[in-house]
């Protein structure tokens, strides 16, 4: 098969994995980068041997490029996917899909509407351990999923990120952060959710950065620090979940799904690899990965989409996963502060395994 062009918009620390990790598909040619800085995007085109530097009207307006692909800021998501999609690009952007329900609802319409993929990440799902999870529970080692428990706690992001500020305003905190990890490993191994239920508060109103550049400064908090949800799925297996920047230290697992006949230890969905176990007739035992890509291959996901493209077939991160990420995360802040279950608008799609030999 021929390769298909992809155009990168957004030269920040994130784009260095896409540029390097995409080399690894043959399916994937980054033609080209753009940034709003022109100078950043000259040099990453330069220390990653990308052809071409552009402006982002540039990129859209070049006939060759495909797929964009959209590595900006979490606020720009939705404006550069937008363009991209009117510009008759099929895109793919880093999490979260975009900041409100509306907005990705307007990404989908959009694309159905042009014949056009929108794609979303993460994409760590399509690594080694999370498909030898997948394969595991499709192959009934662990019986019927019957519950889930997911945990992702720290103290925050002030102690090392240079500018922290927005993971404490509205569209950040911990379940906009890190939830789409572990809610699309929820969602490949159990399939789509029905319903969710959260608890919601912002624990402390001020916090002080200890980062440098900017130690000594404070942020005010505008969004929950610490979630806990519960999910109904459509398959009648339950979970729960805690998102927190509110704790010192745990020993809690990052994911494990219990079944009517064992129980699977999964490791962090912000990974790749990672040790997998399972628990059966009375011990745990470690399981050998049976699927390929356990170092860090992001851009996995954009490479499946452009197999999908030329395969006429769904591409696994899809819009329409992500979508239905982003219709779980703020379901669990509108059920805090209603006090009732949230019924997901969104239907959801259980994504295909990838075979164990990947690309065929």
């Amino acid at each position: 098969m021929s390769s298909v062009k992809i155009g990168v918009v957004g030269c920040g620390n994130i784009s260095n994995i896409y540029l390097e990790s995409g080399k690894k598909f043959d399916v994937l040619d980054i033609v080209a980068v753009a940034d709003l800085d022109l100078e950043r995007a000259r040099a990453k085109a330069e220390e990653h041997g990308i052809p071409q530097a552009l402006s982002v009207a540039e990129m859209l307006a070049d006939p060759e490029i495909e797929i964009v692909l959209n590595l900006t800021v979490p606020k720009a998501h939705y404006e550069v996917c937008k363009a991209a999609l009117e510009a008759g690009k099929h895109t793919y952007v880093e999490k979260p899909l975009s900041l409100t329900r509306d907005q990705g609802r307007d990404l989908l319409r959009i694309a159905k509407e042009k014949n056009l993929r929108v794609g979303g990440a993460p994409d760590t799902f399509l690594g080694a351990a999370l498909q030898t999870c997948r394969k595991l529970i499709d192959d009934g080692a662990i019986g019927r999923p019957v519950a889930a428990t997911a945990f992702m706690l720290g103290r925050g992001v002030e102690t090392w990120h240079p500018n922290p500020e927005f993971y404490y305003k509205p569209g950040g905190g911990p379940m906009l952060d890190m939830g789409p990890y572990y809610l699309t490993a929820l969602i490949s191994l159990l399939g789509p959710i029905r319903r969710v239920t959260g608890s919601a508060q912002m624990s402390f109103p001020e916090r002080m950065i200890t980062s440098q550049p900017l130690s000594g400064q404070s942020i005010i908090v505008e969004t929950p620090t610490h979630i806990a949800g519960v999910l109904d799925f459509q398959s009648g297996a339950v979970g729960t979940i805690i998102t927190s920047f509110d704790v010192w230290a745990h020993n809690l697992p990052p994911i494990e799904i219990h079944g009517s006949e064992g129980s699977l230890s999964v490791p962090d969905p912000n990974h790749f690899g990672g040790v997998v176990k399972l628990y059966r007739e009375e011990k745990w035992e470690e399981v050998p990965l049976t699927h390929g890509y356990d170092e860090n291959s992001r851009g996995i996901g954009v490479a499946d989409m452009a197999y999908a493209i030329q395969e006429s077939r769904p591409q696994r991160a899809s819009g329409e996963l992500a979508f239905h990420v982003l219709d779980a995360m703020y379901g669990f802040l509108d059920s805090s502060e209603s006090g009732r279950h949230y019924l997901m608008e969104s239907a959801g799609v259980r994504p295909e395994a990838l075979p164990e030999k990947w690309p065929l």
